[in-house]
C-alpha cells in the first residue's frame, strides 16, 4: 500500500507552529523543528514491511498550501497519518475534509495526545476514518496497513467508521517491545529539514533519538505525554549507543537530543556512559537529554560529561513549594537550585523550563519565580531557559482538576497555544506576559553574559549559537509581547 506520514502546512499571523513530537505546542515566529522519531519509526516499519512510504513535512519543508496538496495527490496514497495537537485540531479537520474531497478514497488516521484523550471528537467534526490512539501509534499504523491489505485483525486502541457508527477496539495497550524497533531510515524521512533550525543544537547538524517511551516519573499533571505515555520502557543501552555510532559515522551528525521524557537512570544510565566511553563516540559526538532533578548526583553528572553529554533540560516549572506539589512533581524548590549547580559544577550546560499562569499562583508567586530564573541565569547555573504560559491539555490531569473546578475560560481549542491564558487566574494576563518578558531579558544581564563568555570552548560553533540564541530570544519576546 501507499502510505503518507504528513504535516500540512499552516498560514497564520501567529507564526509557523512548532508542531511535530511537541509536549507543549508553540507558535514561533523564529522557526524551531523537532524532528519527530515515532513518525520517523512509524515510517520505517512501514517501508520495511513493503509499503510505499512517503514523507511529507509541510511545515519543516516550507511548502504552500498548493504545493503540500499537489505532492497528496500525486503521490496518491491508499493512507495518510496526520500528528495532531490540541491547537491545531479545528485547522486538521479543515484538512482532513479538504483531502477527503480531493480523494474520497484515501483513509486518513489521526494519531497524538488530542486525539488519544477525545478520539470521537474528530468522527464528528471532520471525515477522518481512523484514530490510533496512545504513543505506540507507529506499530498500530503498521497493524492498520496490515488489516486493509491482509485483513489482520485491528489491535486494541484504534477507533475506526462503521457506516454511520463510530468504534473502538478497546484502549490502547503498551505492550510493544521497543527492542524489535528497526533503526530508523533518516534519508526517508529527510532528517535534514530538522538538523539545523532548533533551539537545542549547540553544534550543526544535529538529530533526535529516543532510547525510551516516555518518562519514568510520568505523573506530571500538566504533561500532554502523560495520555499518551501511562508507563515507562526503555531500549537496550547497547542498542542506543550502535545507533549514535551509526548517525556519527553513516550520517555525520555532531549533536544528539535524546527525547525520551526522562533519560533512564540507574544501571541503565551508568552502562550507556561506560559504552559511549569505550567506543570512543564522546570524542565525535555531544549528547543531550531531559532529565529530573532530585534522581542524579554531582558523580552523576560527571560521568555523563565525560560521556559526551553536553546539555540536560530540567522541567522547573515554579519556584513555589505548592505549586510544585500541585502539579505532582515529587520535587522540593532547593532540589532545584542543588540540582542546576551539581550539573552545571559537572560541566554540563543546564537548560530549564519555566512555566506561568497557574489558576493558584498570585502576583508575589509569580515573582518568586521570575527571581529564581534571573539569579540561575546571571549565576551561570542555568546557561538556557524556556519559559511559556501554562496550559491544561485535554486528557491530562490538570485539565480534568480546571473542568472540574471550573476555571477554563474556554473549549475553543485554538486558544490552547500558549498565547493567551486559558484558565482563570489570580493575575491578569498581562502580569504574567510581563513577567515571561521579564525572565527573558534575564538573559541579557551583564553577569549571565560574562558567564557565558566563559562557557565559550569551540568559538566558531559558540558564536553561531549566540546568534542564533539572540535571533530567538527576539522572537520570544514578540511572541509574548503585550
Amino acid at each position: 500500500m501507499k502510505v503518507a506520514i504528513a504535516y500540512p502546512p499552516f498560514s497564520s499571523e501567529k507564526g509557523i507552529p512548532l508542531l511535530s513530537q511537541n509536549r507543549q505546542f508553540q507558535w514561533f515566529h523564529r522557526p524551531t523543528y523537532i524532528y519527530p522519531v515515532v513518525p520517523a519509526c512509524a515510517a520505517t516499519l512501514a517501508r520495511n514491511a513493503g509499503h510505499d512510504v512517503l514523507w511529507l513535512d509541510g511545515i519543516a519543508g516550507r511548502m504552500s498550501e498548493q504545493e503540500f496538496v499537489s505532492r497528496i495527490n500525486s503521490a496518491a496514497p491508499d493512507v495518510i497519518m496526520l500528528e495532531a495537537k490540541t491547537p491545531v485540531i479545528k485547522a486538521y479537520w479543515s484538512w482532513i475534509d479538504r483531502l477527503k474531497k480531493e480523494a474520497p478514497s484515501t483513509r486518513i488516521a489521526l494519531v497524538g495526545d488530542h486525539v488519544t484523550a477525545l478520539p470521537e471528537e474528530s468522527f464528528k467534526n471532520c471525515a477522518v476514518d481512523y484514530v490510533l490512539t496512545g504513543g505506540d501509534y507507529d506499530f498500530l499504523l503498521l497493524n492498520l496497513l496490515d488489516h486493509l491489505s491482509n485483513h489482520r485483525a485491528l489491535e486494541k486502541g484504534i477507533w475506526y467508521r462503521d457506516g454511520k457508527d463510530v468504534r473502538s477496539t478497546g484502549r490502547f495497550e503498551l505492550d510493544h517491545d521497543l527492542r524489535k524497533l528497526p533503526r530508523i531510515d533518516r534519508e526517508l524521512t529527510q532528517w535534514r529539514l530538522y538538523s539545523v533550525m532548533n533551539g537545542n543544537f549547540r553544534r550543526t547538524p544535529g538529530t533526535y533519538i529516543m532510547s525510551g517511551r516516555d518518562c519514568w516519573h510520568g505523573k506530571c499533571t500538566f504533561c500532554s505525554w502523560t495520555t499518551l505515555y501511562p508507563g515507562f520502557r526503555s531500549r537496550d543501552p547497547e542498542d542506543v549507543v550502535n545507533e549514535i555510532g551509526e548517525l556519527i559515522e553513516k550520517w555525520k551528525v555532531r549533536e544528539i537530543m535524546d527525547d525520551t521524557g526522562s533519560f533512564p537512570v540507574g544501571e541503565w544510565l551508568n552502562t550507556f556512559c561506560e559504552l559511549m566511553i569505550q567506543r570512543g563516540y564522546n570524542r565525535r559526538v555531544t549528547m543531550d537529554c531531559n532529565m529530573r532533578f532530585g534522581r542524579l548526583t554531582y558523580d552523576n553528572f560527571k560521568l555523563m560529561k565525560k560521556a559526551g553529554f553536553r546539555f540536560v533540560l530540567f522541567g522547573l516549572e515554579s519556584a513555589n513549594q505548592a505549586t510544585l506539589d500541585r502539579l505532582n512533581k515529587n520535587l522540593k524548590v532547593e532540589q532545584i537550585v542543588e540540582g542546576a549547580e551539581a550539573a552545571c559544577r559537572a560541566g554540563l550546560d543546564v537548560h530549564v523550563t519555566v512555566m506561568f499562569g497557574y489558576p493558584w499562583e498570585d502576583r508575589e508567586d509569580i515573582e518568586r519565580t521570575v527571581k529564581l530564573a534571573r539569579e540561575l541565569l546571571a549565576k551561570g547555573v542555568a546557561y538556557t531557559l524556556q519559559v511559556t504560559l501554562v496550559v491544561p491539555y485535554p486528557g491530562t490531569p490538570l485539565f480534568a482538576e480546571t473542568d472540574r473546578e471550573g476555571l477554563l475560560m474556554t473549549r475553543d481549542w485554538d486558544e490552547f497555544d500558549m498565547r493567551r491564558a486559558v484558565m482563570k487566574t489570580a493575575a491578569s494576563e498581562e502580569e504574567i506576559k510581563a513577567a515571561i518578558r521579564k525572565v527573558y531579558r534575564g538573559f541579557v544581564q551583564p553577569r549571565a553574559i560574562w558567564n557565558r563568555l566563559l562557557h565559550t570552548r569551540h568559538p566558531l560553533d559558540d558564536m553561531r549559537f549566540y546568534w542564533r540564541g539572540a535571533l530567538s530570544l527576539a522572537g520570544h519576546l514578540r511572541d509574548f509581547s503585550s
